[in-house]
Formats: structure tokens, C-alpha cells, sequence
């Protein structure tokens, strides 16, 4: 965990809605996490859930924490399903890292409800790898694996 990871970051609008200054339309909340509406959807439905603690992306994560933010995560998306927004699929998203499109640098998981027709599109080009390499790529994560907490 890197210095001040858990403490709330100055400016940060996450931390702000955590700590009730600034407005969302929330969904659910306890003790470690609260889920509100995205205000720019992808999709009608479009959710946010936010661990309470700042942490930045994965790398400042605690395991805790994660793991409930995606158990929040799938009853949200239960939820989506038999609520009356109709909606026909489920993305689970989080964008970890500037790379990878995140835009607010407070970790958090992205549940958006899916419509047929309904224009957003995640279809990347992909490329074949040899066998060598994937087995190369694959032992360079297991050698970076941490031991479970």
C-alpha cells in the first residue's frame, strides 16, 4: 500500500461523495463502500461502486476491500436484471491506470447494464501469440505474484 493510500485525497470526487460533500444518486452504501449512479452513463443504469478509503488502483487496494467491492458489485448486477430498467446484459468494467482509461483516480468498479442496440462498443483488435510467448508471459506473472494474505 503506498503512503496516505487509505486517507482521503485532496480534490478527489470520489472522496467527496464518500464523505457526503459533494451529490450522488446512491444506490447502496455500508461500512466500506458506496455505489451510486455514474454521472456520465454509458448506459441508462450505469453504476459506480466505491471503496470508502481512498486507493488509487489495484496496487493500493487492500484484498478486503476489493473482494467486497465485487461481492457489491454482483448483487448490483442482479439487481440491474430485475429491476424494471429492462436491461439485457451486464459489463463489469474497472479501468486501473491512465493506460487503461481511467479517469478518476479513486479505484472503482463500473456495473453497466447493456441494451441491445445501444451503440457502446468494447471489441479490440487482437493479435495471435505463439505458444513460447504466452508461456514466457506466463511465467514472468507467476514469478510477480505476492503470497495470499
Amino acid at each position: 500500500m503506498t503512503p496516505n493510500a487509505r486517507s482521503a485525497a485532496p480534490g478527489c470526487v470520489f472522496c467527496a461523495i464518500v464523505a457526503g460533500q459533494a451529490e450522488a444518486s446512491v444506490v447502496y452504501e455500508d461500512g466500506t463502500v458506496v455505489a451510486f449512479m455514474d454521472l456520465n452513463p454509458v448506459t441508462p443504469g450505469h453504476l459506480l461502486v466505491v471503496p470508502r478509503e481512498h486507493a488509487v488502483g489495484f496496487e493500493d487496494l487492500d484484498r478486503v476491500t476489493g473482494a467486497h467491492v465485487w461481492s457489491v458489485g454482483h448483487d448490483l448486477a442482479r439487481a440491474l436484471r430485475r429491476s424494471g430498467l429492462r436491461c439485457e446484459g451486464i459489463n463489469v468494467l474497472v479501468c486501473d491506470g491512465e493506460a487503461a482509461f481511467q479517469t478518476v483516480f479513486h479505484f472503482h468498479l463500473h456495473v453497466i447494464p447493456r441494451y441491445a442496440g445501444d451503440g457502446w462498443t468494447t471489441v479490440p483488435a487482437t493479435l495471435r501469440r505463439e505458444r513460447p510467448h504466452l508461456d514466457r508471459d506466463a511465467q514472468a506473472i507467476r514469478n510477480a505474484l505476492a503470497p495470499a494474505d
